[in-house]
């Protein structure tokens, strides 16, 4: 872990600065300057229908919805070091609360838990609504969303408690992360990506998404 992810951590902030986002239109991978539209690289998904990202402050972590498969990438490149199946049927969201990856999939409504960034689920759990797409996390608690109820929410840690919901956006909210404490969310109809300020719905900036389809969203 770098000093500055040490900083951002000992602040119980997630580090990166740079928002990595995908598209499932464009079967791509998109590397942003800092949380803005400017794109510095890209490269190819593993999979032919990419959805949620993650990190674990070293490699990117993808899924994909047609292979039901998660990639552990090398770096921020397409190389890819492990794949495992995902848990659910039709996978949609992941994050990473610095020991475990965090999955969650629309077929089974559910959030699972895996022991590390492997495919063995610890403990899984209900979804607050039906059709969860994106999941983040914010040092402390676990932040999921709904592309049924158009609605984000605050976990408390991670669990099936939530703590307080407030409404996405626009109407289809897909990917979600959590960049130097502000939460950056995607919407794959109204093809944008928005910074909220603070974990709120208050949107401080917004911009177009990268490709057609937004999907998952993370950090570098």
């Amino acid at each position: 872990m770098t000093g500055r992810r040490m900083l951002l951590a000992a602040a119980g902030l997630p580090g990166g600065s740079n928002l990595v986002s995908t598209s499932d239109a464009d079967n791509k991978i998109f590397i942003h300057a800092k949380a803005t539209a400017t794109i510095t690289s890209s490269f190819a998904s593993p999979g032919g229908a990419p959805g949620g990202l993650a990190t674990d402050d070293t490699n990117l972590i993808s899924l994909d919805f047609a292979a039901l498969e998660i990639y552990v990438h090398t770096g921020f490149t397409s190389t890819i070091s492990a794949t495992f199946a995902a848990p659910d049927a039709t996978p949609t969201g992941l994050t990473y609360d610095g020991a475990n990856l965090i999955s969650t999939g629309r077929a089974g409504s559910k959030i699972y838990v895996h022991t590390g960034i492997s495919a063995t689920i610890s403990t899984s759990f209900a979804a607050p609504s039906s059709n969860p797409r994106g999941l983040a996390y914010d040092g402390a608690n676990l932040i999921s969303n709904s592309s049924s109820a158009y609605k984000i929410y605050v976990h408390t840690g991670v669990s099936a408690t939530v703590s307080t919901s407030f409404a996405s956006p626009s109407n289809s909210p897909t990917g979600l992360t959590v960049i130097a404490g502000n939460l950056i969310s995607a919407d794959n109809i109204a093809h944008k990506i928005y910074k909220h300020s603070g974990i709120t719905s208050t949107i401080s900036l917004s911009f177009a998404s990268a490709g057609d389809a937004p999907q998952g969203l993370t950090h570098t």
